[in-house]
């Protein structure tokens, strides 16, 4: 006689993966002082940087004159946010707070999959990829950001108002969330979430600039980078020190970067290739003819990874990004970006076998440390072009007899709900 079958819930095994693997980043943190791990530099920037901003933005002023302050003026209030738990420390509500911010993620995501016609590899994916970077997404505020941007993008086609403050929000935080709005569907939509994102951007800012001084302190320090040893032009000259270029790493403005000889140009080079990323999404947005439901996420992975792979910098947190634009791209059975998706896993794992297990390795340019880079890199440049390529194939105009039809697309609200619907 047959027993009772016993069925697992998909979302049960999702919960039951998230609290796993977070108490694992959780007690890797804890334990953080390893050599093996960091030797306790992954915690220190949340105890040392975090906490010392803290208290400068207590005192109503953003840091000024301060090399390492590079932010827009909405991280202020990510920083000062743990201030407000009561009965903690600054380094215990920070993580506790970036917690909130992963569970939210993860909440959202599995309320999207659970949707007619969706999927919950999204969720998934969120779940195991973000332990792929081991402990540091819980002492960078980056996964806070990603709250932003994957809240926007999941938000959009039902109320492109809110998605579009969202966005802005997490511009305002962090930059990179505006790039999410790109892909908003022509006609209403876009007009509505760019027309909210641009209004409540202001009236932010605004608020920001009336309780702080200084609230634009952070771009006198963001020209003067130079090139990270992590991107793609510190990767091309760490190689050039094996042909006796006479660079070395050096600290500054909160990372390792490279100075000598042709860094500049380097530098210049990186700018440049950001311009062309730029003009090549400004040129699909022009030339894109079909959207779904899935063009919005698909596109913002696509921008955020081109302006990443031509950025002068990379740092291992940016991964928490991708792998949060990623997980919305996989909410939708329509999305083109699944392999892109393998890809950005793929490099979230090496780039912590890059920082922080074999960090030295790569400062010190031994060509273990060049071939982990070149792999990490090669690898975010393959997603960057896929991902393009595929996003450019799927919503290009139909061919007909030999002619491209070039008819506009018609007004977000006018197309079926399911084909829109990003949430």
């Amino acid at each position: 006689m047959n027993g009772p079958r016993v069925t697992h819930h998909p979302v049960l095994k999702l919960a039951l993966g998230w609290l796993a693997t977070r108490a694992l980043m959780l007690w890797l943190l804890a334990h953080d002082s390893s050599p093996l791990l960091s030797g306790g530099s992954v915690a220190r920037e949340v105890g040392r940087l975090y906490f010392h901003w803290y208290g400068v933005l207590e005192q109503g002023s953003y840091p000024v004159h301060d090399t390492l302050w590079q932010y827009p003026p909405g991280a202020g209030a990510v920083l000062l946010a743990p201030g407000l738990v009561p009965g903690l420390s600054y380094v215990q509500a920070f993580v506790t707070l970036t917690l909130a911010a992963d569970g939210l993620i993860e909440v959202a995501l599995v309320r999207a999959g659970r949707r007619p016609g969706r999927s919950l590899l999204g969720a998934a994916l969120w779940t195991g990829g973000l332990p792929l970077l081991l402990h540091l997404p819980l002492a960078r505020y980056d996964v806070q950001v990603t709250a932003l941007a994957v809240l926007s993008l999941l938000t959009l086609a039902r109320s492109p108002r809110a998605g579009g403050v969202l966005g802005a929000l997490g511009a305002l935080v962090k930059g990179w969330p505006a790039l999410v709005l790109l892909g908003t569907p022509r006609g209403a939509a876009t007009r509505s979430a760019w027309a909210w994102a641009a209004g409540a951007g202001t009236v932010v800012l605004g608020l920001l600039s009336v309780a702080f001084r200084h609230p634009l302190s952070f771009l006198a320090e963001q020209g003067g980078r130079g090139v990270q040893i992590e991107s793609l032009g510190g990767t091309a000259l760490n190689l050039a020190r094996h042909a006796g270029w006479s660079g070395r790493p050096h600290y500054q403005y909160g990372a390792i970067e490279l100075v000598g000889p042709y860094v500049p140009v380097v530098a210049a080079v990186s700018l440049a290739l950001t311009a062309a990323a730029f003009g090549l999404l400004v040129l699909w947005r022009v030339r894109a003819r079909r959207w779904t439901e899935a063009t919005a996420a698909d596109a913002a992975l696509c921008a955020v990874l081109l302006f990443t792979v031509t950025s002068r910098v990379i740092s291992p947190q940016y991964m928490v990004w991708l792998i949060g634009l990623a997980a919305v791209c996989l909410t939708s059975r329509h999305t083109g970006q699944r392999p892109v998706a393998v890809l950005v896993l793929a490099a979230s794992a090496l780039s912590t076998v890059v920082y922080p297990l074999c960090y030295g390795q790569v400062i010190g340019g031994s060509w273990a440390g060049c071939l982990l880079m070149l792999g990490r890199n090669g690898l975010l440049t393959a997603a960057a072009v896929l991902s393009f390529v595929r996003l450019w194939r799927a919503t290009a105009a139909p061919m007909v007899n030999g002619r491209q039809r070039t008819q506009p697309c018609p007004d977000s609200d006018r197309l079926p709900n399911r084909a829109l619907s990003i949430s």
